[in-house]
């Protein structure tokens, strides 16, 4: 009888181990690690191998475009893709679009979506309204195009010709040349958050800098940036936040640093990222900031998430054969983040993938 008592005790004690909130709390993790939204693939329409991908922008969950190009028998030919929030579909509706020629930047101004476009060697912009395509031609053809930007009252596009670096100044109604402060030899980029407050990073005969248009003219922005350091991209937010990321070398060994203004200073840090180009940086849905790296499995991609000192890493679905999966260009696309790039399949050139975490 004793025993037998001995077992039915061991029996409640184990039962309520079980089910005791220590316990309860222990296995909490693991619900949670299941419950984080994973990358799921997108098919996309091919397109006729080898490709470039140029940018991605999304106005939603149900907007968004992609734009690169092909590289053709013939040359280069433009490439444009729509995604409607279920599907991406192929564009060749817009002018030029079976010419030679590439898309770059893709914004959406208002109700309208604004794209770069080298039509065979000249420069003009795109605008789809509701009442379909038009186009805006340059002043003047030149023989680099850098980089467009595009906000409700003004656009930028920044590149060369014989004479030297210019920008390029659209006011809605026409455009004019912008002059820069003296010591700049190139833009290299250029960002607006509006028709006032753009800002474009450049070369300079002692390294690189930050401008920025204050609606008057062009200013160095004073920005600090590390010593012997270059800048890939600024990310504007609406907030009045602004990001900058770029490489800092030393001893010719590159590593990726990010700078961050929040209205009062600049805060300089070192993510583990490597020598990561920032390019395609994005402020998530979460309020991370987001960008694809280098990975090191061949067949997944790979995504930085970098939130205050912490940065954490996750991989996009496995491909079947794939040997380089190259995200090129990341979204916000309302509480999902949307990318777009390319993939090689072994015995194959490099076509084109999207991916999407969440949604």
């Amino acid at each position: 009888m004793n025993g037998l008592r001995a077992v039915i005790v061991c029996l409640v004690i184990a039962c309520a181990a079980v089910v005791s909130p220590t316990s309860a709390m222990a296995v909490t993790p693991v619900a949670a690690e299941a419950a984080k939204p994973s990358w799921s693939a997108l098919p996309v329409p091919a397109a006729a191998p080898p490709v470039t991908v140029s940018d991605l922008a999304a106005r939603g969950p149900g907007e968004a475009w992609a734009t690169g190009y092909e590289h053709a028998a013939d040359g280069l030919r433009p490439m444009l893709y729509r995604w409607d929030g279920t599907a991406w579909s192929r564009d060749t509706t817009f002018p030029g679009a079976g010419e030679p020629g590439w898309l770059g930047k893709v914004q959406f101004v208002g109700e309208e979506v604004w794209i770069f476009h080298n039509r065979a060697g000249t420069g003009e912009i795109l605008r789809r309204s509701a009442a379909g395509w038009s186009a805006v031609p340059l002043p003047q053809t030149l023989w680099a195009y850098q980089d467009f930007t595009a906000v409700p009252g003004g656009a930028w596009v920044v590149g060369e010709d014989d004479t030297g670096l210019k920008v390029l100044h659209y006011d809605g109604s026409g455009w004019t040349t912008q002059a820069t402060p003296d010591g700049v030899l190139y833009v290299v980029g250029i960002n607006a958050r509006t028709a006032t407050d753009a800002w474009a990073w450049a070369d300079t005969s002692t390294g690189s800098t930050v401008l920025r248009w204050d609606g008057t003219e062009w200013q160095d922005a004073k920005v600090p940036l590390p010593p012997n350091s270059n800048v890939h991209t600024i990310l504007l937010e609406p907030s009045g936040r602004v990001t900058i990321g770029g490489s800092q070398y030393t001893d010719g060994v590159a590593r990726t640093y990010l700078m961050t203004f929040n209205g009062r200073a600049w805060r300089t840090t070192y993510p583990p990222l490597g020598d990561t180009y920032t390019e395609a940086m994005v402020r998530g849905p979460d309020g991370a900031l987001w960008l694809p790296v280098r990975s090191d499995r061949a067949f997944q991609s790979k995504y930085a998430r970098v939130d205050g000192p912490r940065t954490t890493f996750s991989y996009g679905p496995e491909g079947t054969n794939a040997i380089d999966v190259k995200p090129r260009a990341l979204a916000r696309a309302g509480s999902s983040l949307l990318s777009f790039g390319t993939v090689e399949i072994y015995g194959s050139k490099p076509n084109l993938m999207s991916e999407r975490l969440g949604g």
